[in-house]
């Protein structure tokens, strides 16, 4: 389904693109991403082995210690952060950690996240909280 469109609220602006990796689980930086390859660590993990490098990161929201602001920071440092975030929840560990990094965040009702699976090429506008699937990934889709 080319071309479905959503609008978010805006956290940071920004604009990219990239494939969707989608978690409907919350994520830690601290601790659950490694810092240096964007590897999800995480134990029990749903998304464990994954690289948010390059990637549409979409997550409810996230989760523990507020390291993981620097945590993100770091990722964008050695260019393996996530392009963009989308979460369900606002998490200002998460907020404060785009910001530094320069990461687009927007916030959207879980519903609106019904359409966009795993794989699909995402783009998302931080300028309008446009957000726009512009091709279908192969990968299976995962709730958050």
């Amino acid at each position: 389904m080319r071309g479905v469109k959503r609008k978010a609220k805006v956290v940071v602006g920004g604009r990219a693109e990239g494939k969707a990796l989608i978690s409907s689980q919350p994520i830690t930086f601290f601790g659950g991403v490694d810092p240096k390859t964007g590897e999800v660590v995480e134990e029990g993990h749903e998304i464990r082995g994954e690289r948010v490098s390059r990637k549409v990161l979409i997550f409810p929201s996230g989760k523990g210690s507020t390291v993981g602001s620097y945590v993100l920071y770091s990722l964008a440092k050695r260019r393996v952060a996530p392009v963009a975030i989308i979460n369900t929840k606002f998490d200002a560990i998460v907020a404060s950690g785009c910001i530094i990094a320069g990461i687009p965040l927007l916030i959207v009702p879980e519903r609106s996240l019904l359409q966009i699976r795993n794989g699909d090429v995402v783009r998302v506008d931080g300028r309008s909280g446009r957000i726009e699937v512009l091709g279908r990934g192969s990968r299976s889709r995962k709730r958050p």
